[in-house]
């Protein structure tokens, strides 16, 4: 291994030491983070610092800065030469602080320690106010998830009222939103040039202030935020419109009325090359977090330390996810060989055991894919490449996937390679009127089935309701139950006893409580129990939090109902776990209100007696090889991998 790698000199510096060690007087960007500073390709800040740097830009990070005392954190090194960064990490700090209950979580996983309260909410305010008033003529730039994702006017669930884009919430100078390297750097660099902030108003994937006029003929004006906030509808409308330009390969240009002045939203650009991706992953990042932390363990980088992201981008467009809003649909594939080559770093890491923990991406299964016929794609304002059909357009020969898999498995200090992302079963399993691909892709599962699951295999049919499905934009749970087939021909075949783990969302729009009930029937019938489960929470620039806020789909303007209140989840939450003692008489109570009787006698057949029986001897009656409950497969199953 080369150790020089990870010499603490080739970390961008932290402090005001590690500066003058570098010989700099004053850095050209400072970077304010709310996530702890490691050097690795899946951290924000890591990313667009380095990307910086290889552009030949003096940058340095400030994480999880302290803004609850004399604010020197904000002042220990100085004045950057061109701008101030703000973002509030991988996470929204909203999602990060509170659960679906809106309830305060304990721990942080970005932070040392996973100790809790590193961050305020909602940092880029937070950052962006302190670093203006300490420099105010200092340009101060958003961006990450927070700032993507709160663009235009949103609704936040934390505050439960419609809040204006972010940038008029804060002392921002400009938002760069979705994946930012390309953006970043034209910033830099044009600011370098002598530009001025202000004068900045053609670059992709910014959101600023704007006193020019819209052109009604290429441009789209969005109903204003005072509109909004008194009626949903154009709120719904809204939603409709951005989402639709977000996914388009080349969008047009937005502005939004806010306060009494103009937002001006620059459409995204297209996705990158492999080349330009390669890029941004080859950079020397030393995979580690900063030596600052001494040692501390930082939880979600224990969790993709030994993994590698081989893509960017999700075309599923489910109607929970943000992926699409922030990273695009149309997908940006990194080549074979930059794979290759980070693999094998992450093979001379100190304590690399043998195991790839995931080749995987925002879906495990799209790596390489795209439309057969681009043109088709240029004009397509499709939000889901595969609801409400997978598109015929769509090529999804998973080839490219396998051959990835082969050449990792042959790489010396490679013992095994997992996929820890969730698969998309729907595009394996689709049809295609080339019968090599179909060939290729039951070998993709196979392959995958035998030999790239680490004991568990996450899936996520979401629900069983084919009609909250349709909501959701996912397949029908018909799909899931062909899958879980193949799955355990697999693992009968292979000699394997793998789990299956299914995840689950309740309090969807559009899911009432009878669902819930027949998804515990269902469920319970497939011999599962379940864990990978949650409440719906939502989050900004989705079509289920318009929904949630608004009442009514964007898309159709039909009226849904959906849970709000914590009595209504709480009923659809008990379902999940219809199989522990203390909710069931509730369960019972319920669904005697729900007039489904029919139910009670499915999911407790038995009784109190037959119940009870159950729970004593779960596997004389219910074999648990999916049910959960055992967190590793079977020693037949680990030597059997072991040996390959």
């Amino acid at each position: 291994m080369d150790h020089a790698r990870f010499d603490k000199s080739l970390y961008l510096p932290t402090s005001r030491e590690e500066m003058d060690k570098l010989g700099w007087d004053q850095a050209d960007i400072i970077l304010f983070s709310g996530d702890a500073y490691v050097d690795h390709p899946s951290f924000g800040a890591a990313v667009i610092g380095r990307v910086l740097q290889a552009h030949g830009y003096k940058v340095a990070i400030v994480p999880q800065p302290n803004w609850r005392d004399d604010l020197r954190d904000f002042k220990k090194l100085g004045k950057p030469r061109l701008f101030f960064g703000v973002s509030p990490g991988a996470m929204d700090s909203m999602v990060n602080h509170y659960t679906a209950a809106r309830r305060m979580r304990h721990d942080d996983a970005y932070t040392p320690g996973g100790r809790h309260g590193a961050r305020p909410d909602y940092p880029s305010i937070v950052y962006s106010e302190i670093l203006k008033k300490l420099y105010p003529d200092v340009p101060v730039i958003g961006g990450g998830i927070e700032c993507s994702l709160r663009r235009v006017s949103h609704y936040d669930y934390w505050s439960d009222r419609l809040r204006p884009s972010i940038l008029a919430d804060s002392k921002l100078d400009m938002i760069v939103y979705g994946m930012g390297e390309r953006t970043i750097v034209e910033l830099a660099d044009r600011l370098a040039a002598g530009e001025k902030i202000n004068d900045i108003k053609d670059v992709k994937q910014t959101v600023f202030f704007s006193s020019d006029t819209p052109d009604p003929n290429k441009d789209i004006i969005l109903a204003s935020f005072e509109e909004c906030q008194k009626d949903k509808s154009k709120q719904a409308a809204n939603f409709k419109s951005v989402e639709i330009e977000s996914n388009r390969m080349h969008g047009s240009r937005m502005w939004q009325s806010t306060r009494g002045r103009m937002i001006c939203i620059n459409p995204m650009l297209p996705q990158m090359t492999p080349e330009e991706i390669d890029a941004s992953f080859d950079l020397p990042y030393t995979r580690y977090p900063h030596p600052r932390y001494k040692g501390k363990e930082i939880p979600a980088y224990n969790m993709i330390r030994h993994s590698v992201n081989m893509h960017r981008g999700c075309f599923g467009g489910c109607a929970f996810c943000t992926i699409s809003a922030h990273q695009g649909k149309f997908i940006a594939s990194r080549s074979k060989e930059s794979i290759l080559r980070e693999v094998k770093q992450v093979t001379c890491m100190d304590d690399f055991k043998g195991y790839i923990s995931d080749l995987g991406g925002p879906s495990a299964n799209m790596f390489g894919m795209k439309g057969k016929d681009q043109t088709k794609c240029s004009k397509c304002v499709r939000p889901s490449c595969l609801h409400p059909n997978v598109c015929p357009n769509l090529n999804t020969d998973h080839s490219a996937l396998l051959e990835i898999y082969k050449a990792v498995d042959k790489i010396p200090a490679v013992k095994k390679s997992f996929v820890g992302s969730g698969v998309r079963y729907d595009l394996a399993m689709a049809h295609s009127e080339d019968q090599k691909v179909n060939e290729t892709n039951r070998r993709y599962l196979h392959e995958l089935i035998a030999n790239h699951v680490s004991g568990r295999l996450k899936v996520a049919p979401e629900h069983t309701s084919d009609r909250v499905l349709d909501i959701m934009r996912k397949p029908s749970f018909e799909l899931f139950r062909r899958f879980k087939t193949i799955f355990d021909k697999v693992n009968r075949e292979e000699g394997l006893n793998q789990q299956l783990i299914p995840y689950f969302i309740s309090s969807h729009p559009g899911c009432q409580e009878e669902d819930m009930a027949e998804l515990a029937v269902i469920t319970k019938g497939l011999d599962f129990h379940l864990e990978q489960v949650q409440d719906f929470t939502p989050t900004p620039m989705t079509v289920a939090t318009e929904i949630y806020y608004t009442g009514v789909h964007p898309y159709t303007g039909k009226k849904i109902y959906t849970p709000k209140t914590e009595k209504e989840k709480a009923a659809q939450r008990q379902f999940f776990f219809w199989y522990k003692p203390e909710g069931r008489e509730q369960i019972i109570r319920t669904l005697h209100h729900l007039h489904r009787q029919d139910l009670i006698k499915q999911l407790y057949p038995g009784g109190v007696a037959g119940y009870n029986t159950y729970r004593r001897e779960p596997m004389k009656k219910y074999p648990s090889s999916n049910s959960g409950r055992n967190k590793d497969a079977s020693s037949k199953s680990n030597n059997r991998r072991n040996k390959r």
